[in-house]
């Protein structure tokens, strides 16, 4: 290695400890200035991206608390996400990198985004008969596991009007059938508008959207379906399994694409079972694979660690 790229990489590990350690800079912020924020790039692959970006944290006083990247060999494409603090102060800090994000965007013809961590996703649940993904989420909501605010839930039956209410949430019935399908999607795309939601949750919605519908909410849709897939697509899954005599039963959460249950894959959750088990039993056994598939799948979605990536996902945990 020649003694520049020697000193260039001695440089840029520096900068790195002053990142993480801002006492090593010639200032220090006061923790009481400094606010974390969250930033996620995704763009074609090409030297000097991560430099560019960490730089800027670092002429901004940033101070990094995690960094994860990918790359894609397979498509060539880098997908970043970093945890960081800065200062708030008008005129300094956050706003000065912000722009020179959007100057970096322009350059690496990057897809990115810049906003406090904490700031919780507003969202839409929707929901059929079965209660217990709907019941986890509205647990988990209101006791801080997941970062988001759930601003309505939808349902073609009326059965969870009482429980929703409770919890001080606007419940809407909207009831759909084959020739009053396009009326109630109509319906669920007003509501999605009218209360700004930034995510759609399908908990064990037994309803196929249709194509136009899938399309709309490319990327801010996930569904739970209760099977590991690609295995057991459709109705009925732990039917299929058990005439199949799995020993392993699963459930998969997914983004909703147009192709049933052929979304990308989020998160996955697994539980073993064994030939004593009926249908009945291998239901049962799901639930909590389900419930826990799913709110993964919610929070690392609203936290910024899920990137679309073709048929998959990279979900930088």
């Amino acid at each position: 290695m020649s003694s520049n790229a020697e000193r260039r990489d001695s440089q840029f590990s520096r900068r790195l400890q002053i990142l993480r350690h801002p006492g090593l800079g010639t200032t220090e912020q006061k923790d009481s200035d400094m606010q974390d924020y969250i930033f996620t790039l995704e763009c074609a692959e090409r030297p000097g991206i991560l430099h560019s970006v960490t730089g800027a944290l670092l002429t901004h006083g940033g101070d990094i608390k995690e960094l994860k990247q990918f790359d894609d060999q397979s498509t060539q494409q880098l997908f970043l996400r970093i945890d960081f603090s800065i200062s708030d102060e008008p005129g300094n800090g956050i706003e000065a990198l912000r722009s020179d994000f959007e100057a970096l965007g322009e350059e690496f013809g990057a897809t990115w985004q810049l906003w406090p961590q904490g700031q919780k996703r507003r969202v839409l649940i929707m929901v059929s008969k079965f209660e217990h993904c709907l019941n986890d989420l509205l647990f988990r909501a209101r006791v801080g596991e997941l970062p988001i605010e759930i601003a309505a839930v939808v349902s073609n039956h009326p059965d969870h009007r009482e429980l929703v209410e409770w919890h001080g949430i606007p419940f809407f019935r909207v009831p759909v059938t084959k020739e009053t399908k396009p009326e109630a999607e109509a319906k669920l795309i007003e509501l999605v508008d009218r209360f700004e939601v930034d995510l759609v949750v399908l908990a064990r919605y037994m309803q196929i959207l249709s194509d136009d519908l899938a399309r709309e909410l490319t990327g801010r849709a996930i569904n739970i379906h209760h099977s590991f897939l690609p295995s057991f697509k459709g109705a009925k899954p732990y039917h299929q399994a058990w005439e199949r005599g799995v020993k392993t039963v699963g459930a998969t959460a997914h983004f909703v694409n147009s192709e049933l249950d052929e979304g990308p894959i989020i998160a996955q959750q697994l539980v073993e079972v064994d030939h004593a088990f009926t249908p009945e039993d291998l239901v049962a056994a799901g639930r909590d694979a389900e419930c826990k598939a799913l709110s993964n799948a919610v929070k690392w979605h609203c936290d910024g660690r899920v990137f679309l990536s073709g048929k998959r996902t990279i979900v930088l945990r």
